[in-house]
């Protein structure tokens, strides 16, 4: 998938809005506000399932009519922005599809978004692999008539991504490169298809060894006892013994390996859910070579250099060397914080010997961090109650960007569950600047896990006119069972942080094309503001305006937020080990390949054991096989790293002193969010943090460590 899209994955009374077209033009997916019936997120086409089928014809139809205005247009400006008109109908389908299939309970709405991705997908490649609109992108670019610093730098970016797409290539190549890809996207479907469909589980008896308050997430199992078994605990009659049967998807592993106390039921659950989908070693080993296949057709050496040329890396040597120097940082403490572990396991279970196994860590690093600053999870929850949270985002906008945040009604038919939210950002001089959806409890059929969705980009119509973006940020907390109020844990407020960062990053932004909107910046910039507004989910001066307890209304105490930030930093040498280790495994898998086949399993376990402190547990694990960013970023996991830098450097250099200040705000959103990526990645980041934020390393870009390094006290 080229130029035409990009896709990223981020109680007030209800008030009336101003009617507004989604759309310029003739497109016929425009929202009537003044109608008390409208279709799925605004758009009339989409009153039932089947609209769908009708969304992709009259889109179809109108990038139809746009492929030929453009083929008798001269050289100009207005074929980048028609360009752009393409891009942006083409997009309305593919974002509301992409959204649709992950969160609708409606199975009808959900295979007719299948469908409809699918049939946009074909058009695709017809757009993707379309001379016509190539030659009057390449034309258009060199004969210099663009005026424009973002038209200049939207006619580039389209004929790179339609180059990286192969459309330059001889014809006998570029086929070959349209069959890769659709290999790789099937690939890629089954890949995380198959981490759904057998997350795996382990039968656990007696039933005690789960903690009750975790035992309603499993499903009950009985089993008949032996007569022996009768006969010990003096049953005159066979009884039977109650147990759970675990599933041990990510979600579930995670919460076990933290909580449950006994040692051999934590084993299990880790080797068996680091055991599947089995069938996933062989996804990954065509989705390796299919890769790499294609990357050498486009002339390069690998998969990683081809995915990273056109991020601010430029290379994958410069990220293999910004990794190896942070793990050389990192090194010394983490086998300190390792071995504090250890010799913390080895008192509680009274044995000198005892190993530290990695089904130990979440459950060991939990309890030194309880009782280190006297922590109570269940006591942190009870001051982020989920309706107080959103109050915190509400405040938080309108205390740094003078926007506000109003929840709004729906009109009939526009939302797709009733757990659903819709809220207007409004700026006191500059009117509406955008709509989000929040969608944020966990249900079932639903996306596994958190993140931002686009369903419409912003882009300027005219002078008065701008189209406003519309989001959605899609979590799955924990709902409220019964009439008690439901209460995030604060590593899910941190979640919801994250993901409002990316929110405002599409919100904010102000682009002449949406081509640049909001997150559809490179890929190593991409994760930079969410990364920054975790901080404020972690600032006292920020909890206290939001954390109250939800019975008492009582504000958070400092004292509890200090020992909450203290114990966040107690591992964090382990933990940024851990994110360096993913990142090489990621780019290693797609580095360069030798003419032997590649024994995934072997490479990844020779990494751990060398860029972590923990070793590898040989039973028949492939972790890899269920992390699903080797297949939706491949080779661009260091992102997570690059984002991390930066948002340490940042926070300190212009957020720090005062980070609810309305002149903090100004900074963030005039010389950085507004651009989206309409502007160079460096050159915002020198604007808004000055020029050491990063650094030119041969022939590529990577952040100063500095300030994170300050930060974790390294």
């Amino acid at each position: 998938m080229a130029w035409a899209v990009r896709i990223r994955r981020a109680a007030a009374p209800d008030l009336p809005y101003r009617a507004r077209e989604f759309f310029s033009g003739n497109f016929a997916a425009s929202v009537s506000a003044d109608s008390d019936e409208t279709g799925l997120y605004g758009f009339q086409v989409l009153k039932t399932a089947k609209g769908f089928r009708r969304f992709v014809d009259e889109a179809i139809e109108s990038a139809d009519d746009l492929v030929s205005r453009i083929s008798q247009m001269p050289p100009s400006e207005e074929v980048i922005k028609a360009m752009d008109d393409i891009s942006n109908t083409v997009c309305s389908v593919i974002d509301s599809a992409e959204l649709c299939r992950n969160t609708h309970p409606d199975r009808e709405f959900v295979e007719e978004a299948n469908k409809a991705s699918m049939r946009i997908s074909e058009y695709l490649h017809f757009l993707n692999t379309n001379h016509t609109l190539y030659n009057a992108v390449l034309i258009a670019e060199q004969v210099g008539s663009i005026q424009s610093e973002e038209a200049r730098r939207a006619a580039h970016s389209l004929r790179v991504d339609f180059e990286k797409g192969g459309i330059h290539l001889p014809s006998d190549k570029l086929e070959r490169v349209n069959q890769l890809n659709a290999q790789i996207a099937q690939l890629s479907r089954q890949f995380n298809e198959n981490i759904i469909s057998d997350p795996g589980h382990v039968d656990v008896f007696p039933a005690s060894y789960i903690p009750k308050n975790m035992q309603h997430h499993f499903k009950p199992i009985y089993r008949q006892l032996l007569p022996a078994d009768n006969e010990s605990l003096g049953l005159r009659e066979k009884r039977k013994e109650k147990g759970f049967r675990l599933a041990t998807d990510s979600s579930n592993l995670s919460s076990i390996l933290k909580w449950v106390s006994h040692a051999e039921v934590r084993k299990q659950a880790y080797i068996r859910g680091n055991s599947v989908p089995y069938a996933n070693l062989f996804v990954i080993d065509k989705l390796i070579s299919t890769r790499h296949e294609l990357a050498k057709i486009m002339g390069y050496r690998s998969y990683a250099e081809f995915a990273i040329r056109s991020n601010m890396a430029a290379s994958p040597n410069v990220v293999m060397d910004f990794l190896l120097s942070l793990s050389n940082t990192v090194r010394q403490r983490a086998d300190a914080e390792f071995k504090l572990v250890q010799d913390y396991k080895r008192t509680v279970d009274n044995d000198v010997r005892a190993d530290l196994e990695p089904w130990d860590e979440a459950y060991f690093t939990g309890k030194m961090k309880s009782s280190a600053f006297d922590l109570d999870s269940s006591v942190i929850a009870s001051y982020f109650p989920t309706f107080q949270c959103l109050e915190g985002l509400k405040l938080l906008a309108k205390s740094v960007f003078g926007v506000t945040l109003s929840r709004m009604s729906f009109s009939f038919g526009e939302s797709w569950h009733p757990d659903v939210m819709k809220f207007l950002l409004h700026h006191p001089q500059e009117g509406d600047m955008g709509f989000l959806y929040l969608d944020l409890y966990s249900r079932d059929g639903k996306y596994p896990g958190c993140a931002h969705f686009a369903v419409r980009g912003g882009r300027r119509l005219s002078d008065a006119q701008y189209q406003l973006p519309i989001v959605a940020l899609v979590c799955n907390f924990p709902n409220s069972q019964g009439s008690s109020i439901s209460k995030l844990n604060h590593w899910d407020v941190e979640t919801l942080f994250h993901e409002f960062g990316h929110a405002l990053h599409s919100l904010l932004s102000r682009t002449d094309y949406q081509h640049f909107s909001g997150t559809r910046v490179v890929l190593d910039l991409a994760e930079t503001p969410s990364n920054l507004f975790e901080y404020y989910a972690w600032d006292y001066r920020v909890l206290k305006m939001f954390g109250r307890h939800y019975s008492t209304g009582e504000i958070i105490p400092e004292k509890l937020v200090n020992s909450m930030n203290h114990a966040r930093n107690m591992f964090s040498a382990m933990e940024l080990q851990r994110q360096i280790f993913y990142s090489l495994v990621d780019l290693t898998l797609f580095g360069e390949q030798s003419a032997d086949p590649m024994d995934t399993i072997s490479i990844v376990a020779d990494l751990k054991r060398k860029y972590t402190s923990w070793k590898h547990v040989e039973d028949g694990t492939h972790w890899h096989t269920r992390f699903s960013h080797l297949v939706n970023y491949g080779a661009g996991y260091y992102s997570y790293l690059y984002a991390k830098c930066f948002a340490a450097t940042i926070w300190e250099k212009v957020c720090q002193d005062d980070p609810l200040s309305l002149a903090t705000g100004t900074a963030i959103r005039t010389k950085f969010l507004q651009y989206g990526g309409a502007k160079h990645p460096s050159d915002l980041l020198r604007d808004l943090a000055g020029h050491s934020i990063v650094r030119n390393y041969n022939e590529g870009i990577v952040p100063d460590t500095s300030s994170l390094c300050k930060e974790l006290n390294f």
